[in-house]
């Protein structure tokens, strides 16, 4: 009896032990993962920005016309329908 009281305080000891260090460490690595982040959006933002240093700030660019699909009018005919209840 003595062993599973012994066990269950050091299993109850070690669970505050873990909510107290992550409640301290936790939130220091999720604002380590956001500037990671961050730094990637503005490498990848000013990677974007350099390919395209030939336009000036608010100038509209198109990069190409689209393109008109031909289609076949003969596709088939339309029916017209009335939904019944």
């Amino acid at each position: 009896m003595i062993g599973l009281l012994r066990w269950l305080f050091i299993v109850l000891l070690i669970y505050y032990i873990l909510k107290i260090l992550g409640r301290i460490f936790f939130p220091m690595l999720f604002k380590k993962m956001v500037r990671k982040a961050e730094q990637r959006m503005r490498d990848q933002q000013q990677k974007h920005y350099q390919n395209s240093t030939e336009t000036k700030v608010g100038e509209t660019v198109i990069d190409k016309k689209p393109q008109h699909s031909k289609t076949d009018k003969n596709v088939g005919e339309y029916i017209d329908y009335e939904e019944v209840d």
